[in-house]
Order: structure tokens, then C-alpha cells, then sequence
């Protein structure tokens, strides 16, 4: 399926560099209000570079992957939507629960997907706790914890200054990783309650070009969450820019026989720790193709198989079935971070209406028939 780019900023890199790992999918063109971006981009990794009024309207397009910035998204995927083609987005999926149900709404009346980040839950590691969690060894999941906490976006960001406006924040730029991965192995979500803060309204940027310049906050930055999931586990949520240095693992899951740790789901990767009882046991190795190191990066060589849900989704539309990064489970997600925030803002419990299915697991064999 040809696949198209609106908004050529960083993370559109990662698409056009690792897409080519799949089969299925085809970049073939970008598009970005600055047409230089756009351009750039397209002399970089070899692709068209159109207006987006263009890109929009080209027969070779089927797909159009939405990364322009959040306050965007809504517009922007219903814009592809209306031009006749699927769209998968970056996270976050939409701002708010009725824009992303009028997506859905459109979606269905004209027989089109939508998708949405994060599909780093589809990576090895976090494939070889759901095996385990779906094996029954560790028992029924009664509880958890999880943290994504560090300094802040505009230590290493070249232009951090959305992360800190509505849409931005780590419950909303983090956030989606973290509760995604909570839902694939758990369910979904009941309730939450949540109490956030603002410790800094000025934050300085660290990092080249615009070192020394503020950013005005205008979102929470640490928010300490619980959830509640319909199968009755609780797993608290602890989301800050305003840590230093702590010792919590990324996620940890409690079941009635065991305990397991699992790695940062901000990434594919990672070694995966369980317990029998309160003994550490092995585990059997897993042979996961979007488990293995491919990229260089500061902590060294990490799994980075970004496009995999975008390829998983062009791959369901040909097969007829539904895609993992799906858009029941996007809106789900959305829900839940929206309601950590307005808990956060009421100090108030706040229900989830939505609902949706655990997307399917992906297994070894599944995920290789995905790539080239």
C-alpha cells in the first residue's frame, strides 16, 4: 500500500528510515505546511514532496500517517479521512473523547481505518510478558505499578515547546506508551483517580539551537495516577518532568503466583525479569524478531521497529482483520489519559465509558511474515 507523511518534523525520520523493514508498505510521499521541511525530507529518503492539499488528493496514496503536532491530529486525520484514506497517527490519538469518536464515526461510514501510535507494545519484549501473563503461570494480574520519570523534554528537544502546552505533558507525550502496554497485557481501564502539580510555570532549554531561552508551562508535569482494570488489578502511575534521579522500574505487574518486570515501553526491547513465588525463576527464551538490537543509540544498540503497527494495519485491510494499533483501542487509551488529567485538575474519581478488546498478541512467527 503506497503511504504518505503529513508533517516532516523528528519523528517523520524514523518512518521514512525504518518503514522500509516492512513488506506491505511503500513511503511515497511527504508533506509539510513549510514546504522546505517537506522537501528536505524527500531529497533525504528518496520520496515526493507535495502540499498537503496534494498529498491528500494523490492516487498512489493509501495511507496517510498524521505527525504534525497533537492540537493537530483531530483536524488533520479527519481531513485524510474525508479524502478517502486510512490514516494512522502518531499519539497522541486525539485532544479529546468526542473528537475521537467523530474519527471513528467517519471512519466506519466510509469503510476506512484509522491506527495510532504507540506500536511499541508490539516489540519482543513486551510480546514475551503478554505470553507469559496469557500462559496463567503468574496467576490472575491483582495489581502493578509503573513510572516514566526524568527531567524534562527540554534537556535534549531542539524545539520542546508543545510538550509543554494542552496536548503535551507527560501524561499525554509518555503517557500513551505506558498505559497501551498496561492494556495489552491487562485489559481495559474502569476508573482512575489522580493528583497532579506544576513545580516549575518557567522552564529553561539545555539543548542546541535556542539554549538559554524559556518555555512557558502550561500543562501538568507530575502526576502521581491510580487505575483501576475491569478484571479488578490496580496499577498506580507515576508520570513526571520534575525528577532527578529514582530507582523505580518502568513496570511492574503483580500476579497471585509471581511477579513480572517488564522494560521501558517506550522502547521494543529489554530484558524481561519474573518471579515464582517470590523467587526469581528463567524464563524460557523468546525469539522475538522485533526484539533484537538494530540500532545504535546513547545506551548503546537498542530494538527499534517503529512502523511496525502502520505495517501490521496495511497488513489486516488485505487480510480483512482487525489491525493491533486499532482505533477502539487508541480512543480507550485516550479516555483514560484524559480522565488522569481532569481527576487531576477535580481531585475527583472519574469513570471510563469506553471499552475495548485486548488487541491480538504477535507472535514470532507473525511478526516476521511482516517484514521484507
Amino acid at each position: 500500500m503506497g503511504v504518505g507523511i503529513i508533517g516532516c518534523g523528528n519523528i517523520s525520520s524514523a518512518y521514512l528510515r525504518l518503514s522500509k523493514m516492512f513488506k506491505g508498505i511503500e513511503m511515497r510521499a511527504c508533506a509539510d505546511l513549510n514546504m522546505d521541511a517537506a522537501r528536505a525530507q524527500a531529497d533525504a529518503y528518496g520520496v515526493r514532496a507535495l502540499s498537503v492539499d496534494d498529498i491528500l488528493a494523490a492516487e498512489d496514496i493509501d495511507i496517510i500517517v498524521n505527525l504534525t503536532i497533537p492540537a493537530a491530529h483531530f483536524g488533520v486525520s479527519r481531513r485524510i479521512l474525508e479524502a478517502g484514506k486510512h490514516v494512522f497517527s502518531e499519539k497522541p490519538f486525539v485532544l479529546s473523547v468526542d473528537e475521537g469518536q467523530e474519527l471513528l464515526d467517519l471512519a466506519a461510514k466510509k469503510g476506512l481505518r484509522v491506527g495510532s501510535a504507540p506500536d511499541t507494545f508490539l516489540g519482543g519484549a513486551h510480546q514475551q510478558a503478554r505470553a507469559l501473563v496469557d500462559s496463567g503461570e503468574l496467576g490472575q494480574i491483582t495489581g502493578g505499578m509503573a513510572a516514566v520519570m526524568g527531567r524534562g523534554m527540554e534537556m535534549w528537544h531542539p524545539n520542546p515547546d508543545f510538550f509543554f502546552k494542552p496536548g503535551g505533558g507527560p501524561v499525554l507525550d509518555i503517557g500513551p506508551y505506558y498505559v497501551t502496554n498496561l492494556v495489552q497485557l491487562i485489559g481495559p481501564i474502569n476508573r482512575v483517580a489522580c493528583f497532579a502539580s506544576t513545580p516549575r510555570k518557567q522552564r529553561e532549554i539545555t539543548s542546541q539551537p535556542r539554549a538559554g531561552e524559556f518555555v512557558t508551562v502550561e500543562t501538568p508535569t507530575s502526576m502521581r495516577g491510580i487505575l483501576e482494570f475491569a478484571n479488578g488489578a490496580t496499577v498506580t502511575l507515576n508520570t513526571s518532568w520534575d525528577v532527578h534521579a529514582h530507582g523505580m522500574s518502568p513496570m511492574e505487574l503483580y500476579g497471585e503466583m509471581g511477579s513480572i518486570f517488564v522494560p521501558d515501553p517506550n522502547f521494543f526491547g529489554g530484558e524481561v525479569r519474573a518471579t515464582e513465588g517470590a523467587e526469581p525463576r528463567e524464563l524460557t527464551a523468546f525469539d522475538h524478531p522485533f526484539g533484537v538490537p538494530n540500532e545504535e543509540h546513547n545506551q548503546g544498540m537498542m530494538a527499534n521497529y517503529r512502523t511496525a503497527g502502520l505495517a501490521d494495519m496495511a497488513d489486516a485491510i488485505a487480510q480483512g482483520r482487525p489491525h493491533r494499533c486499532g482505533q477502539d483501542l487508541a480512543q480507550h487509551v485516550m479516555e483514560v489519559l484524559l480522565a488522569l488529567l481532569a481527576s487531576g485538575e477535580s481531585k475527583e474519581v472519574v469513570e471510563i465509558s469506553s471499552r475495548c478488546e485486548r488487541p491480538a498478541a504477535l507472535s514470532a512467527e507473525q511478526a516476521r511474515a511482516l517484514m521484507t
